[in-house]
């Protein structure tokens, strides 16, 4: 029991030391300085003592940054590390239908290095400014053809102020003679638009390309699916992402955040609107008949309604049980005038009418069980039906659900090629965001998957790289952690020892039983053995009883003969302890030494 005692009083006195310790840094949360010692004075101490002497931790392995060059044919690449937007040109035009003051495509970008960047010298495109419109473009090294080689664009964004509401996608600009990147706007013609965009808790990756039709001419946006994953991640933890569209020439596609695939499907089956329209149509001409019955139920003509089918019954009636509670104040309203209230100097009774104090509720109600007209509660009525209506038979005339006759569409086309779209010949940033700060970096474009992995390991592989080793270890960040507030050592060592008290309060705070020798100091009967003695009692009891009966049966048939013979017996053996005894007492007085006068 004392050790017990001594751990439960032990473990309350570290528990109460930490969460004291963690009040005072959560009041002081924000101060340059935080007072911990004296709080904990003896807690720390101690802790100090047990504390290991640290050493000077390994230096963090060094990620040497280098500007990634493709490994082959590539349409477009730029990492900007020459730390200047040669070849990329900012847009001078208005929105169209848009307020003037906001019409303007002011939004400024820069060439930064990222925010608590891991690789100095790696620098990219950012967006500067919030709340306004950005636009910036730039060429291809040559038009993009859709032919027989797929196509893979890839980039880096990271949201370094994460997002409220804005997008980091990029547009590929169709190849048109109207093309003037000098004027790249909202309604400039694209070919695909691909990449993160977030409003609100709306999370998206786009994949949109804008599909011709052949017999109109004319374009229309075709939407991917959205994808299964959970994109929520990729815009809140401000990480550099890496975001990849692949395009096949087999009109499949794979959308990849971080190189894993988050989305994929084929452009025939999985792009909303459908690529190709249906090849019939409902007629727009076609009508219902007037006597095209509908109703596949309906009321039964020959039902009558009952007699005594009363629809004028209440569906609620005074409960006529009912009874007024004692000391109900019939003669007292529920609400009074407040006798406390004055009419507001201002008051102008032509202009407001009569004052009157407001109501408030009756004090003398307080205490009773109502006031006012006392009425009996309502309760439901058993005899209400309400109003009768036939029963629901099958219609007999039931025809089904009318539709319209299908025909021939006539705008039925069949594209087996959707993969074969508009060429183009530039890339632009087509952006409003209301947070500013967003961070693009290691544009590609290119035909081959392998030059894209390897830009991707060049690049975005590198900062993955010098960011894991950057990040220290679980036990190197708690160890930092300590070295900042000292009090924690106390919370690390409560949370070792407490699972070791808890072993040990469940091994030694079992009840103690009294051993062997002291139930026979004190003839108290053995508790794990009381049991057992009362069957075993039992048990000897019936036996012994057994045996009597047996005894007595036995006793019953020899008695006669056997009493005779013992009394012989008896008499014998007493005559034979007589002389016995006086030839004894005859020996003893012939000795000399017991020749003395006797005592009587």
């Amino acid at each position: 029991m004392e050790l017990k005692w001594l751990l439960y009083v032990t473990l309350l006195a570290l528990g109460t030391l930490a969460i004291q310790a963690l009040d005072m840094d959560d009041d002081n949360d924000g101060d340059d300085v935080v007072d911990i010692e004296d709080d904990l004075d003896d807690g720390i101490e101690e802790v100090e003592e047990l504390k290991p002497e640290t050493s000077t931790p390994p230096p963090t392995p060094k990620v040497t940054y280098k500007a990634p060059v493709p490994t082959g044919e590539v349409y477009f690449a730029e990492s900007f590390d020459k730390g200047t937007l040669d070849g990329w040109i900012l847009s001078k035009a208005k929105k169209d239908d848009t307020d003037d003051e906001i019409a303007k495509y002011d939004g400024k970008w820069e060439v930064q290095d990222m925010k608590d960047t891991k690789l100095p010298g790696d620098k990219g495109l950012v967006l500067v400014t919030r709340a306004k419109h950005h636009a910036i473009s730039a060429k291809l090294s040559k038009p993009f053809v859709f032919d027989t080689k797929p196509l893979i664009i890839q980039y880096e964004v990271n949201f370094q102020n994460g997002i409220e509401c804005g997008g980091a996608y990029v547009k590929l600009l169709s190849k048109t003679p109207e093309l003037n990147l000098d004027q790249f706007h909202d309604k400039t013609p694209y070919t695909i638009m691909f990449g993160p965009d977030k409003c609100g808790e709306d999370y998206k990756l786009h994949f949109i390309f804008r599909h011709k039709n052949p017999k109109t001419g004319k374009y229309e946006e075709k939407h991917a699916k959205r994808p299964d994953a959970d994109l929520k991640t990729y815009f809140t933890d401000k990480k550099t992402h890496l975001y990849t569209l692949v395009l096949n020439p087999d009109n499949s596609f794979e959308i990849l955040v971080d190189q894993t695939v988050v989305n994929s499907g084929n452009l025939l089956n999985d792009m909303s609107p459908p690529v190709n329209p249906p090849r019939e149509i409902e007629d727009p001409n076609d009508q219902k008949p007037e006597d095209w019955d509908e109703r596949p139920k309906i009321p039964d003509p020959d039902a009558v309604k009952p007699d005594d089918w009363d629809e004028d019954a209440p569906a609620k009636i005074a409960d006529e049980n009912a009874v007024k509670p004692e000391g109900w104040l019939d003669d007292e309203p529920e609400y009074v005038a407040d006798p406390d209230a004055e009419k507001p100097e201002d008051w102008d009774e032509d202009m407001d009418g009569e004052w009157e104090a407001p109501q408030i509720a009756n004090p003398k109600c307080e205490t009773a069980p109502g006031c006012g007209t006392w009425q009996r509660p309502m309760i439901d009525n058993p005899n209400y039906k309400g109003k009768w209506k036939p029963p629901m038979i099958d219609n007999v005339n039931y025809q089904g659900i009318w539709k319209p006759r299908k025909i021939p569409n006539p705008d039925f086309f069949e594209d087996l090629e959707p993969f074969k779209m508009t060429p183009f010949s530039a890339v632009g940033l087509e952006l409003w965001s209301m947070t500013s700060d967003i961070f693009f970096d290691n544009f590609i474009i290119c035909t081959d998957r392998a030059v894209a992995d390897d830009w991707a390991s060049d690049g975005w592989g590198l900062k993955k790289a010098a960011d894991g080793a950057a990040e220290p270890g679980v036990v190197g960040q708690m160890m930092a952690a300590a070295e900042e507030r000292p009090w924690l050592w106390v919370v690390y060592i409560l949370t070792v020892a407490l699972p070791v008290f808890l072993v040990v309060l469940f091994y030694c705070s079992g009840k103690k039983q009294p051993s062997a020798a002291e139930y026979k100091k004190t003839d108290a009967p053995q508790p794990d053995v009381m049991d057992e003695e009362k069957e075993e009692e039992k048990d000897k009891g019936d036996k012994e009883e057994e045996e009597e009966e047996e005894a007595n049966e036995e006793k019953l048939g020899s008695d006669a003969d056997i009493g005779s013979a013992s009394q012989e017996e008896d008499e014998e053996e007493d005559e034979e302890e007589r002389k016995a005894a006086s030839e004894e007492e005859e020996t003893v007085n012939r000795s000399p030494r017991n020749r003395k006068p006797r005592k009587d």
